[in-house]
């Protein structure tokens, strides 16, 4: 029988894998990672704040006004005060990203759709419940080191 790798190590792969795509598809725009990263989720959520946007994406919100800045000069996004509040200021996705984006030979979701098509519709079930458990799992493990200060992971009840 096939020894299969631990949880970690898979985790691990799939994540390389999954970056090497999103690299050689925003390579092809000429955009960081980072930069692809922050345009990506406004892509797909609209405009947001500078706080709602470095909560997606994982960053400080320094560091995701200093990527917005330079996606600002690339005209690939752009800075607007709320109607509502004009303290609030929500960062978009221009339409010269949208039309760099379709440019774009490799469609990274449309790639990992794909590969997920050739898998039974109970495995993919399997994998999406799995990454949702995991993901909530990670969250909860975030918040309760914010809360705690320790940086050590919960223990088991």
């Amino acid at each position: 029988m096939e020894e299969r790798p631990s949880v970690l190590m898979s985790y691990l792969r799939v994540t390389q894998h999954m970056s090497q795509q999103f690299r050689a598809h925003f390579g092809k725009l000429n955009l960081t990672f980072p930069q692809a990263l922050v345009l990506n989720v406004l892509g797909e959520e609209g405009p947001l704040p500078i706080s709602v946007l470095a909560e997606r994406t994982g960053s400080a919100n320094s560091t995701v006004s200093g990527i917005v800045d330079r996606l600002e000069r690339l005209g690939l996004a752009r800075r607007e005060r709320s109607e509502h509040d004009r303290r609030v200021i929500y960062v978009s996705a221009t339409e010269q990203y949208r039309l760099l984006h379709q440019k774009a030979a490799t469609d990274v979701s449309g790639y990992f759709n794909s590969l997920l098509d050739t898998m039974t519709p109970e495995d993919r079930a399997m994998v999406a419940e799995a990454l949702y458990k995991l993901d909530n799992l990670l969250s909860t493990a975030e918040r309760t080191v914010r809360l705690d200060g320790d940086g050590e992971a919960p223990q088991k009840r």
